[in-house]
């Protein structure tokens, strides 16, 4: 038996897949790994998605649609961030023994919600206008640089914002100069990351746009 998709059933899973990486981005993003020579969060794997998506619904659908998504997950962001505030300041019942380790993990720091949902929001948006901009400079031709080219800046926005909310002189040697360093290769991985999602940016164009 085969399935068929409407375009708005298309659109939910798209918008269902979207809201996952923004979460999981935020609540797993705490761990951090070692990719060759640069340390990341686990988060890195995810914030690609969440521009894919938004670029592949902008190009099927336009702007306006895709802001749906970003303020959707803006407050999906903000709900799940408070949620865990309460989470971790509830009293534990006397036989759960894990509660000092549900604090090490989940324990927010608010510096790094505030820089996490401020990155979130402006890098978006910029992405939303880079999209547009460019699709009208090649009069809706070469989807594969709109894709890159709005996404590359705005993971640069991202990223830099991030880090300078979240950390500057967090430490004493967290200074500016410190956090460039820290930027350069965690933007670098990002970006390579984010080159290989393009084939998928077709596929997704393709399998949203049949009616």
């Amino acid at each position: 038996m085969v399935i068929r998709l409407s375009q708005e059933h298309k659109l939910h899973i798209l918008f269902g897949i979207f809201i996952t990486a923004i979460i999981s981005a935020n609540i797993l993003g705490t761990k951090i790994i070692q990719l060759w020579f640069v340390t990341a969060s686990v988060g890195i794997f995810m914030y690609p998605v969440t521009f894919l998506i938004t670029d592949i619904v902008e190009e099927v659908f336009g702007k306006e649609k895709v802001k749906g998504f970003v303020c959707a997950g803006f407050v999906s962001v903000i709900l799940a961030m408070l949620y865990v505030i309460v989470s971790v300041n509830l009293p534990p019942a006397p036989r759960y023994p894990h509660n000092e380790a549900f604090l090490k993990v989940f324990n927010p720091s608010i510096r790094i919600m505030l820089a996490s949902m401020t990155a979130f929001i402006l890098s978006q948006f910029h992405d939303i206008w880079a999209f547009n901009f460019w699709k009208e400079k090649t009069s809706g031709r070469f989807l594969w640089l709109r894709n890159n080219a709005s996404t590359v800046i705005s993971q640069l926005i991202d990223t830099t914002i991030f880090m300078f909310i979240a950390f500057y002189m967090a430490i004493p040697k967290y200074t500016v100069d410190f956090i460039i360093t820290l930027i350069i290769p965690y933007y670098i991985l990002k970006v390579i990351v984010a080159l290989f999602d393009t084939p998928f940016c077709y596929l997704g164009v393709r399998w949203l746009g049949k009616k």
